[in-house]
């Protein structure tokens, strides 16, 4: 086994008995109720951070284990992990009536950065659909050069000009050179000259050598001490860890090196996976040749037994049961034919008993219960009930349960000595197939032994099985006409005039109609970790002194990943966790919602469906028409799904007045349709509608809230985003081809533009740094005011802006709720004091 195996094995074991001391605990938790609120938050915090650090370790593993079998069960535990998670931030949002929260005191306690709270995001939502997704970008690209859309992507070729007039261009710049060059030279002789006047004219005696040389070494050696001192502060700056090394951003040899071998172990990964598969195949097979015959006989043998031994007890042959019940394994299910027997004469017991006391009841005459308690109220102990708060019941505690002792059973303590290459261990597959190659079996032996129990009805008994009464006739037969009958995705065929039947459209089609109307647009390639930001330091303590603080760049990122990445990604996770059908995006200007957007798309191979007002303007017009247009969208997203159903500026959609200049554009047209698309979207339909919007408060607040189930408030970035380590003007700056020196006061930057957006200071960054400005780096860095005099013309988010988004934030009704429970809350507590004094 080799040295990155072995790691890999003992970090998945460490963080397998992790994983099973906080499954113990989170049981536990689930049966206990509480009182405290503080006390349960701070429980479910916890959890939440653990589960965190257990899902980051977990995923890792995945990524880098060969073990196909491993591989296969540490993928059970990671969707029960990203579920769990889910479920637990579930239970936050109803406890504290909040999207964002902080955990700044659970992660002092823990010894853990903020940067180990950030939800990963698993690299097998698209290694594993990496060829579906090159699949379907590969003909999105075709679909739009044969439309002619595809045009910023279009390289516009050079102007053709004849060899004459080209030859005569590069004359003239030539003698421009050579002009330059001249010119500068004349210069250097002409200044030489006035100096020789100058000299003359003072009368001043050429300096001797001594003096020049006594000069030059003042000289020197003040540039030289200027050095060193400088050196030395840049020495001291690193030891202190103000500044990172000299070297630090460049990639070292090490990561290189483990780049290398991170792409060797994917190859044996893909290797290990075709060879199980085909392993599956064969043992199967090889099985069935050598041991069918005997698994045949035996069950025989055993049913054959139970008919004998049921005719003892009972004097009658058992009724054989169905197919649909599941036959002969109904029976037999992990039972021996003695406890089969049991089973027969117990029943026979509880019938009697049953009979007797059903008997009994008859003759007694029935008593009436007498109510307890006041008519109008609920009982003190009901009440005390409902103030207890209690863990709602887990979808993935059981599968994470489950995986944990699959886990403890099978590979806990397996020796694995043998297996060095870390392939597929056949003796598990044995076990697999014999139990399926058993079921298989049974079904074919159930068919013989149902004949068999016939004829020994018959020849024993006499009885003959009778037909059911009625027979077919009592049986009504559907009959459809057409396959599909709906006009929004069937083509109407028509031979001399005549109408024949609605044939059924093909995807292919329907998604090549979608492309060509621009219903279906290509996403852009961002990731989310490109949406960068610092964590909120401050949260817990403002919130305490009752300050609602604005949520960081880094609570956004990662409500993104919780609501929108991990459910598109998994299956299991969203058919399964908390159903989120519909996200809202709110914040000014320039703050990056297109790019969340975009990201959610990138992070999981998700199709993009446009269905802003501005774009659907003009498009299937009338009501049967916007129905056709929804009805293909959705039909394409939940057949090619995960999809991101796309509306910008949605607050057009519920607008109180459409303005004059809109009205062409026809913006309510989705507003009575949006909440019932919402509602045919099941939880194993992995369709998101995400809408953006930069003036939240000109729409309805009761129709825009009962369309968007989640709400995320992106906020400006404030100055830790703005000047982190590695946050916006770093990033921005170094993504674009710009270097950081001294001469760049970051720190001075970030101050200045405070009130601007991500997408203005990249705006800035662009213009500054120009092909001919990257050349100039080295001999002319850059400088703030460079930057600062970009965005003088541009306008930053006011204070007035900004509390426009918190007064509107205020009125939705997760705000409303969160404030009625702290107003209610502290006059209760006040009311409690004033009973004790009293």
């Amino acid at each position: 086994m080799s040295n990155s195996t072995k790691t890999y094995n003992k970090m998945w074991h460490q963080t397998q008995e992790a994983f099973s001391s906080l499954l113990d605990k989170d049981s536990q938790m689930m049966t206990e109720a509480q009182k405290d609120k503080a006390f349960v938050f701070q429980m479910l915090a916890t959890f939440y951070i653990k589960y965190v650090q257990i899902f980051r370790n977990m995923e890792n593993v995945y990524d880098q284990m060969v073990h196909p079998q491993k591989r296969m069960l540490i993928r059970k535990i990671l969707d029960g992990v990203m579920g769990r998670i889910l479920e637990l931030k579930n239970e936050m949002v109803e406890l504290e009536l909040t999207e964002f929260h902080y955990f700044d005191d659970i992660l002092q306690d823990l010894k853990l950065a903020p940067q180990q709270l950030d939800v990963p995001i698993p690299k097998y939502f698209l290694k594993e659909r990496l060829e579906v997704i090159k699949g379907r970008e590969k003909i999105l690209a075709q679909i739009l050069t044969e439309c002619g859309l595809n045009v910023p992507n279009v390289k516009h070729a050079a102007k053709m000009i004849a060899l004459e007039e080209a030859v005569k261009l590069i004359q003239m710049a030539e003698r421009a050179r050579q002009g330059r060059l001249r010119a500068m030279f004349m210069k250097q002789i002409f200044l030489q000259e006035c100096r020789a006047k100058q000299m003359k004219v003072l009368g001043q005696k050429p300096v001797d050598t001594s003096s020049a040389a006594l000069q030059i070494q003042k000289v020197w050696r003040g540039f030289h001490q200027c050095k060193k001192t400088a050196r030395e502060r840049e020495e001291e700056m690193v030891f202190l860890g103000m500044k990172p090394p000299p070297f630090f951003n460049e990639v070292s040899t090490a990561i290189i090196q483990a780049e290398h071998v991170t792409r060797l172990r994917h190859a044996v990964q893909l290797k290990h996976e075709q060879s199980y598969k085909e392993a599956l195949l064969s043992v199967k097979e090889h099985l069935r040749a050598l041991e069918g015959p005997d698994i045949k006989e035996r069950l025989q043998d055993q049913i054959r037994r139970w008919f004998i031994e049921c005719r003892n007890l009972t004097g009658t042959f058992p009724d054989y049961p169905d197919e649909e019940e599941g036959g002969s394994a109904m029976i037999f299910s992990n039972k021996t034919p003695e406890q089969v027997i049991e089973d027969i004469l117990t029943s026979q017991e509880e019938g009697e008993k049953d009979k007797k006391k059903k008997e009994g009841k008859e003759s007694k005459p029935k008593k009436v219960k007498k109510e307890k308690g006041k008519r109008g109220g609920k009982s003190r102990r009901a009440e005390v009930k409902e103030e207890e708060w209690k863990m709602s019941p887990s979808l993935f505690l059981h599968l994470m349960e489950e995986g944990n002792n699959l886990y403890k059973d099978m590979w806990m303590n397996k020796d694995e000595s043998w297996n060095f290459p870390q392939d597929y261990d056949p003796e598990i597959i044995k076990e697999e197939k014999r139990k399926e190659l058993e079921r298989e079996i049974r079904v074919q032996v159930d068919e013989l032994m149902r004949q068999e129990l016939k004829n020994l009805k018959l020849a024993i008994n006499g009885e003959m099985e009778l037909p059911p009464k009625g027979g077919k006739r009592g049986k009504k037969v559907k009959r459809t006409v057409f396959g599909n009958s709906n006009p929004a995705s069937c083509t109407w065929v028509c031979a001399d005039g005549v109408a024949l039947c609605f044939l059924p459209r093909t995807i292919e089609s329907l998604y090549r109609e979608l492309v060509k109307e621009g219903l279906l647009i290509p996403a852009l390639k961002v990731n989310l970790s490109d949406y960068v930001g610092e964590y909120s330091h401050l949260g817990t303590s403002l919130r305490q002194v009752a300050i609602e603080p604005m949520p960081s760049l880094l609570d956004v990122r990662q409500l993104i990943t919780l609501y929108g990445i991990l459910p598109l990604g998994s299956p299991e996770v969203h058919e399964k966790a908390p159903l989120v059908k519909s996200l809202l995006l709110a914040g000014p200007r320039g703050v990056g919602k297109k790019m969340l957007v975009h990201a959610i798309c990138t992070e999981t191979g998700a199709n993009l469906f446009n269905l802003s007002s501005e774009n659907i303007a003009g498009k299937y017009p009338g009501k049967s028409g916007l129905q056709m247009m929804l009805h293909l969208v959705m039909k394409v997203a939940r057949q090619l799904q995960p999809s991101v159903v796309w509306i910008q500026d949605t607050e057009k959609t519920f607008l109180r007045k459409v303005p004059q200049a809109e009205k062409l554009n026809e913006p309510k047209r989705l507003k009575k349709y949006l909440p019932k698309l919402l509602k045919l979207l099941k939880p194993d339909d992995r369709v998101l509608l995400v809408g953006t919007t930069q003036r939240p408060f000109d729409a309805e607040i009761q129709s825009f809230c009962r369309v968007y189930q989640k709400i995320i408030l992106v906020p400006r970035p404030d100055y830790a985003s703005r000047y982190g380590k590695y946050f916006l003007w770093k990033h921005i700056i170094q993504r674009h081809g710009g270097v950081l020196t001294n001469s760049l006061n970051v720190s001075c930057l970030s101050k200045v533009t405070d009130g601007f957006t991500q997408g203005q200071i990249v705006k800035a960054v662009k213009d500054v740094l120009t092909d001919h400005r990257i050349r100039q780096q080295a001999h002319k860095p850059l400088t703030a005011e460079e930057f600062i005099a970009m965005m003088t013309n541009m306008n930053p988010v006011y204070k007035e802006e900004e509390e426009s988004f918190k007064n509107w934030y205020a009125k939705t009704p997760l705000a409303k709720r969160r404030l009625l429970a702290l107003t209610v809350g502290g006059s209760k507590e006040k009311d409690k004091k004033g009973e004790k004094k009293k």
